[in-house]
């Protein structure tokens, strides 16, 4: 099993993907603004919250896996988090939670992880619009909005605005 976990400046984003000889198969996926506190946290911080934030999320499904599991994340010096001896009160706090799962961080280029960058970059949690993924992204500044959807699964419920090019992009990213 493989979660994936990414922030912005505003929001957190998450993938949860099974692994089988075919690749990965995303089963649960998640997104949420930061609270005004979590705004003011530096961004490595805000890396650690959305580790925390996502095995919260999923706790009771992956606390149930009898293998280990890895989280992937583009943001390298979190690898070093769990085994640092200098934490802040909220790091440690993190920490401890995050202690009873058993898993590895894994540094994975954040152009890689095209979904989870989607998720956290959405237009609708910027404060401005105009200012996250869609935009920022050339290739998809013509995008129409497609339709709006549920997305529902056994982890998840989730109401996402769908557009056509960012669907593209999921579908090249799994």
């Amino acid at each position: 099993m493989i979660v994936v976990t990414d922030a912005s400046d505003y929001a957190l984003g998450a993938v949860v993907s099974q692994v089988n000889d075919s690749g990965k198969h995303p089963i649960a996926f998640d997104c949420c603004k930061l609270l005004p506190a979590e705004l003011n946290y530096e961004i490595h911080d805000k890396e650690f919250l959305g580790i925390v934030w996502a095995l919260k999320r999923w706790r009771t499904f992956l606390l149930s896996l009898s293998d280990s599991f890895e989280v992937l994340k583009d943001h390298s010096s979190l690898q070093y988090l769990m085994s640092s001896k200098v934490l802040t009160c909220c790091q440690a706090r993190w920490a401890e939670f995050l202690s009873e799962f058993y898993f590895s961080i894994t540094y994975l280029p954040g152009r890689l992880a095209i979904l989870t960058n989607a998720l956290s970059h959405w237009d609708s949690v910027y404060p401005e619009r105009g200012v996250g993924f869609i935009s920022k992204n050339p290739q998809n500044t013509h995008q129409v909005l497609k339709q709006n959807e549920i997305k529902e699964s056994r982890f998840f419920s989730i109401k996402v605005e769908v557009f056509s090019d960012l669907v593209d992009q999921i579908q090249k990213a799994v």
